[in-house]
């Protein structure tokens, strides 16, 4: 894998005194990407109901895309026609399209592993049979032409056996080092993936082995969000992030996007996070708010003149549109409804990534997250 010229650098430019907390800057050609920082999902090339311009003016600085989804629809090849993703959506910052590996193992009895790659069963699409090597994989990736991709990792869930957790670890690692080999495209970056489940020696013995691989320029953290508990996930998390992975590369928590989980997991090191959640929960009528979660299908919303924040500055709040009329919206399935709660709830991750970096270049870091869990009276499961 050639690295010169290497276009993508971390710096860490303060460390919170009282947790493990860290603002950075990650340097990519695409552009730079201020950390902590949430990053918006845009599964099939786009942030479901959000114009690219629309999910920039939120604050956005980074957004995903779904190698499994894309490689189905419409077939990496047709996007490197169209001149990448980066063109082909009208996105202009930088891009990160994670493995598939989630997507693929979440198809169950359909998945059959080998040394080789995994053989699993489209069934979501047109019930083919594909197989996925790391090999193949990472040719999709670069095609894709992303800023930063991810290996091809074996992702279980919770709970599992032992001996599964094992094997994943070490198909992981194995995997690892032959994306590694495999990828050769110099503008874009391969994040390794830590896993082990909740087994922290497991975890440790995953983060050994891709430092030994090569010089990642950044790490994520999978299989976590996967069915245990808060406080399962922050047992072997915590140490992990705030311990023992490398000061001066990006720790990517996948796939996670409660708000008090961002909160905590920025307090034990984490540095970037992406999920669906904003988007989904949008489109079920919930909206995010330093009140908790807020049901807008409720009654008590009817007729409520106020925004869903007061001191919020997405469209939806600072454009007037009240909570009285999302319910209506809601209750009445209009597209609009779930087009503003996804500008809102996006803007609430984006702007609370945004506070908490400030309050780790302040040195208050700690304070923050106290604050934090008192307005929402301790709830950890928001």
């Amino acid at each position: 894998m050639s690295q010169q010229p290497f276009p993508f650098t971390f710096d860490v430019v303060a460390e919170d005194p009282a947790t493990h907390a860290r603002a950075g800057v990650l340097h990519t050609p695409h552009g730079d990407v201020p950390t902590p920082i949430f990053m918006p999902v845009g599964t099939k090339a786009t942030v479901k109901g959000l114009m690219p311009s629309m999910v920039r003016d939120l604050g956005a600085k980074i957004i995903l895309a779904n190698t499994y989804h894309l490689a189905m629809r419409p077939g990496a090849e047709l996007v490197a026609q169209m001149g990448g993703l980066h063109a082909w959506e009208r996105w202009d910052g930088p891009i990160l399209t994670d493995s598939g590996g989630f997507q693929v193992f979440s198809h169950g009895d359909h998945v059959r592993l080998s040394d080789d790659g995994v053989t699993f069963r489209a069934v979501d699409y047109d019930g083919s049979y594909v197989t996925w090597t790391p090999e193949e994989n990472m040719r999709i990736a670069e095609l894709l032409g992303s800023d930063i991709c991810m290996q091809l990792d074996v992702c279980p869930g919770y709970p599992c056996e032992r001996s599964y957790l094992e094997r994943a670890v070490d198909l992981s690692s194995a995997w690892a080092e032959r994306c590694w080999r495999a990828h050769t495209r110099p503008d874009q970056a391969l994040f390794g993936i830590v896993q082990g489940g909740m087994d922290l020696d497991l975890r440790l013995k995953s983060l050994r082995r891709l430092e030994d691989i090569g010089d990642f320029p950044g790490y994520g953290i999978g299989g976590y969000s996967v069915g245990e508990s808060h406080d399962v996930m922050f047992e072997t998390l915590a140490p992990l992030a705030g311990e023992y992975m490398p000061r001066d590369k990006p720790r990517y928590l996948m796939g996670v996007g409660n708000p008090t989980t961002l909160v905590e997991g920025v307090g034990v090191g984490v540095d970037m996070f992406d999920c669906v959640l904003p988007t989904r929960t949008a489109r079920t009528g919930t909206a995010f708010s330093d009140e908790g979660r807020l049901n807008l299908k409720n009654a008590c919303h009817r007729a409520d003149p106020r925004p869903i924040g007061e001191h919020c500055g997405c469209p939806a709040c600072a454009g007037g549109f009240s909570r009285s009329y999302i319910h209506h919206l809601v209750k009445q399935r209009e597209m609009l409804g779930g087009i503003l709660l996804s500008l809102h709830n996006t803007r609430y991750l984006l702007d609370l990534m945004a506070r908490a970096r400030q309050a780790i270049l302040d040195g208050r870091y700690g304070a923050f997250m106290a604050e934090y869990r008192d307005r929402l009276d301790g709830r950890r499961d928001f």
